[in-house]
């Protein structure tokens, strides 16, 4: 089965450095073979919270998805969030 990174930012302090996280996250997504397929874009909100960004990335594994979570490339890229966003991020499996 897949797994996918499901994050739902809930605020976003600095537009630029999001930016700069988000093409520093690259290298590891190829690196684990991921692929994104929600990346902000076009939303509704039907019920809970409305969210400024939503992402998902599927892997080809739920250890795909953990690994890539864990590699010292994305950590490097995540290190640029600290203190910039708050989000909700989860690594589910699924079909």
């Amino acid at each position: 089965m897949k797994g996918y990174v499901v994050c739902v930012y809930q605020s976003i302090g600095n537009e630029k450095l999001l930016k700069k996280y988000a093409e520093s996250a690259i290298p590891a997504i190829e690196k684990f073979k991921g692929k994104i397929i929600v990346r902000g874009g076009k939303k509704l909100t039907i019920e809970g919270k409305d969210s400024p960004r939503t992402v998902v990335i599927e892997f080809p594994s739920f250890e795909a998805a953990k690994n890539y979570y864990y590699s010292k490339e994305y950590q490097k890229a995540h290190s640029f969030l600290k203190g910039t966003v708050v989000r909700d991020l989860q690594i589910v499996e699924g079909p």
